[in-house]
């Protein structure tokens, strides 16, 4: 497994997790909030175990872009530094 797909699958279990959902059931380009009725608390969460699982700190300000798993890790491999 690439280290790419170990993180979106790691990314994948903590969405799931947080949105209450299998991880098969979260697909890479789905919103999470026109898919899967994600909120602002849901987010805030999302963020909050990244960056726990992961020790980075992305800002708050970059919720806004983490809309799908895709999108969430695009933004964790910019504050990591995954070259992925």
């Amino acid at each position: 497994m690439s280290d790419r797909d170990q993180h979106m699958a790691e990314l994948r279990e903590i969405v799931a997790e947080v949105l209450e959902l299998e991880p098969e059931e979260v697909a890479d380009t789905a919103d999470f909030v026109e898919e899967y009725e994600a909120d602002s608390l849901r987010a805030i969460e999302i963020l909050a175990r990244i960056e726990k699982k992961y020790k980075v700190e992305i800002p708050q300000a970059e919720l806004n872009e983490m809309r799908s798993l895709k999108a969430v890790h695009e933004v964790v491999a910019r504050h990591a530094g995954w070259q992925d």
